[in-house]
């Protein structure tokens, strides 16, 4: 029932007049490239997506080094210290520094995890289950969005994107997380 709102509720907002057509080719353009558009359009609106899925490609195994990715430095791939820094990531560091990245990032979701469960109250639990979805969520839609199988939304990667509000509300929620396993034991 809930998926038959959602699913009506995007329809919705992308048949309406509410966005505008670069924001709907930016939303859909991961699903399937659309013949019926004319190739400029299809261009502009796939360039940053392109440019992303390259630049993670030429990583390779283990990168080209820090500091030394030549899409990174020349400035292909757009807002490459906000929205797209696992691309940075993916050409410096290559599959290694990528997975190490997403496994620090696993590892903190399951300590996370621990905190709720061991949480003295509901109020606590919920706390650490909130800040778990809010984290997990911006995760894979960056990631995602990065390497194609997402929409481009611009949402930044926790703890990484340069951004001021983006960091200060990621340590304002592992402050409450914190907080709720320093007060475990009542």
């Amino acid at each position: 029932m809930l998926t038959a709102v959602g699913v009506i509720g995007v329809v919705g907002v992308l048949n309406s007049g509410v966005l505008e057509e670069y924001q709907r080719d930016r939303l859909t353009l991961f699903l399937e490239r659309n013949d019926e558009q004319d190739l400029a359009t299809q261009q502009s609106a796939a360039y940053n997506a392109d440019q992303s899925r390259a630049t993670i490609a030429s990583g390779g195994v283990a990168g080209k080094g820090l500091f030394e990715g030549t899409q990174t430095r020349l400035g292909f791939v757009p807002e490459q210290h906000t929205d797209f820094i696992f691309t940075a990531l993916g050409e410096e560091l290559g599959f290694v520094g990528c997975a190490t990245a997403l496994a620090l990032f696993g590892l903190m979701c399951v300590r996370i995890w621990r905190t709720a469960q061991i949480a003295q109250d509901r109020l606590g639990m919920l706390i650490c289950v909130g800040v778990l979805s809010m984290l997990v969520f911006q995760i894979f839609q960056n990631v995602g969005m990065t390497m194609g199988i997402m929409p481009i939304t611009g949402i930044t990667l926790p703890f990484m994107s340069y951004g001021g509000s983006s960091i200060i509300a990621s340590w304002i929620a592992i402050g409450l997380v914190l907080n709720v396993h320093m007060r475990r034991f009542g």
